[in-house]
C-alpha cells in the first residue's frame, strides 16, 4: 500500500491498525525481528546423552526401552517419552542415506532375481511356488515366470528362456548373493558357482553381484515384485502353474504399452531402440542338466539315488560323467556320450543295455583275465585230496567212521 502512495494514517485506517505499527513495518521492509532471545531450557537427559550417543555408536538396533532401562541404574529420573524422542532423533540423523540415480546404456545390464508366493488348495494346504523375473536396465522390459523349483537348472532354464524372448543378451546381468550364483569372496574377487560361469562365458555376458544388504543397487528388478503382487497376484485364481504363466505372459503384454513411471516412455517403444544393441545367441543353447561324477564299479555299473546302471565294460575303473534333467540320463566318457537312460521310479532297480553284458561275454581277453591267465574256462578242475593226518600236530585220536555207527546202535539200546 506505501508503494502504491497511500499514506500511513490511510494504511492503518484501511487495515484497523495503529500508525506506529505500519511505520514499524514500512521502516524494517518486512516483519521486525524480535528483540526476544530464545530461552534454552535444559533437559533431565543432557548428563546422559553421552552413554545414549555411545550405545548407538556401538549398535544402531538398540530400542529405546532397552536405552531407558540401562539408563535408570545411572540415576536417571526423567520419563520414557524423553528417551525415546532422542533416541529417534539421533538413528534419524545417522541413518540419513541419500542414493544416486543410475540409468544404463541400452543392451549393457539386465537384473535377475527370484522372489516367493503361496498358494493355498481346496483342502487348505499351504504350498509355495515361485517367480523368476528378469529386466533389461534400459527399456525396463521384463520376463517372468512361475517355477516349481529354484535349482540350478531351473534357474538356468528360465535365463535361456528370458533370452529368446527378448532375442538377444545384455552386456552384463546383476544378481543377489543367492547360492546359485554367489560363492563366496576370495583374493578380493568374487567367486561365483562353476556352472554359472560356464553358462556365462557360453552367451557372453559378465556376471556381478550386488554388495550385501543393498536391495537398492537392484532396485530396477526389486520394485517390479510389488508392482506385480499388486497388479498381478493380489485377488487372481490360481488354477495351475501352466495358467498362470500364460495369464502371467498377457498381462505383461499389455503393461508394455503404458508409459513407465521413471523413463517417461512408453516400454514397448524403448525397446525397439534397446534390441539392436543386445548381442546376438549361441547357435546352440547351453546344457543346463545336473553334473554329476561317477566312477565305473567292477560289475559294470554306476550308481545314482539307489539305482544301478550299466555301461560298457571297457569302462571299468573309469570317472564318467552323468548329465541328468526330467528323469533322464545321459552318461559320458569324456566328450564321447555312451548312453542314454530313463530314470526310473524308486530305488533298487537295475537299468541296462542288453548289449553291454553280451559284449562281456563275448570279450575273450577279459574271460582269460577273469578265469586264470590263459587257462581254459571249460579246462578240469582240480582235484584235492582230503589229508589222512593232521597238518598239525594236534593231541586229537584219528578213528575210523564205523566206529561212531557203532557207538550209535549202543546208545540207542
Amino acid at each position: 500500500m506505501s508503494r502504491k502512495g497511500l499514506t500511513q494514517r490511510e494504511i492503518s485506517r484501511k487495515l484497523g491498525i495503529s500508525r506506529n505499527t505500519v511505520s514499524k513495518y514500512i521502516e524494517n521492509e518486512g516483519y521486525p525481528e524480535s528483540n526476544k532471545g530464545k530461552v534454552v531450557r535444559k533437559s533431565m537427559l543432557d548428563p546422559y546423552m553421552g552413554n545414549i550417543s555411545a550405545w548407538l555408536e556401538e549398535d544402531m538396533e538398540y530400542k529405546a526401552t532397552w536405552i531407558y532401562d540401562h539408563l535408570l541404574p545411572l540415576g536417571f529420573c526423567g520419563s520414557y517419552e524423553i528417551v525415546k524422542r532422542a533416541v529417534h532423533d539421533i538413528k534419524d540423523e545417522r541413518q540419513q542415506v541419500a542414493y544416486m540415480r543410475f540409468e544404463t546404456e541400452p543392451g549393457f545390464q539386465s537384473q535377475v532375481d527370484f522372489g516367493e508366493f503361496q498358494i493355498e488348495d481346496a483342502a487348505g494346504t499351504i504350498r509355495r511356488i515361485y517367480l523368476f523375473s528378469m529386466i533389461l536396465g534400459y527399456s525396463r522390459r521384463i520376463y517372468a515366470e512361475f517355477v516349481e523349483r529354484c535349482d540350478l537348472p531351473t534357474f538356468l532354464d528360465c535365463h535361456i528362456r528370458a533370452f529368446d524372448y527378448f532375442g538377444g543378451v545384455t552386456e552384463e546381468i546383476l544378481y543377489d548373493r543367492m547360492k546359485n550364483v554367489y560363492i563366496r569372496k576370495i583374493a578380493g574377487k568374487d567367486k561365483f558357482n562353476d556352472t554359472l560361469m560356464g553358462f556365462a562365458l557360453h552367451y557372453r555376458f559378465k556376471p556381478k553381484v550386488a554388495p550385501p544388504y543393498a536391495a537398492w543397487v537392484k532396485g530396477k528388478i526389486e520394485r517390479p515384485y510389488h508392482f506385480i503382487r499388486e497388479g498381478f497376484w493380489r485377488g487372481y485364481g490360481f488354477i495351475c502353474r501352466e495358467t498362470a504363466n500364460t495369464d502371467l505372459f498377457n498381462w505383461f503384454q499389455l503393461k508394455d504399452r503404458r508409459v513407465h513411471g521413471t523413463t517417461h516412455e512408453v516400454i514397448s517403444e524403448r525397446f525397439d531402440r534397446e534390441r539392436p544393441h543386445l548381442q546376438e545367441l549361441p547357435r546352440r543353447a547351453f546344457d543346463t542338466s545336473w553334473r554329476i561324477y561317477r566312477k565305473v564299479n567292477k560289475d559294470c555299473t554306476v550308481r545314482f539315488e539307489g539305482n544301478s546302471y550299466v555301461v560298457p565294460h571297457t569302462l571299468v575303473g573309469a570317472n564318467l560323467v552323468l548329465r541328468v534333467k526330467d528323469r533322464c540320463m545321459r552318461i559320458f566318457a569324456d566328450d564321447r556320450l555312451i548312453v542314454t537312460y530313463e530314470i526310473p521310479e524308486g530305488k533298487g532297480h537295475l537299468v541296462q543295455d542288453p548289449r553291454f553284458y553280451e559284449a562281456l561275454k563275448k570279450d575273450r581277453e577279459m574271460n582269460k583275465r577273469k578265469y586264470g591267465y590263459g587257462r581254459s574256462v571249460k579246462g578240469r578242475a582240480k582235484c584235492t585230496i582230503s589229508p589222512r593226518k593232521p597238518i598239525y600236530e594236534m593231541d586229537v585220536e584219528i578213528r575210523p567212521i564205523h566206529i561212531y555207527d557203532h557207538v550209535a546202535v549202543e546208545v540207542r539200546v
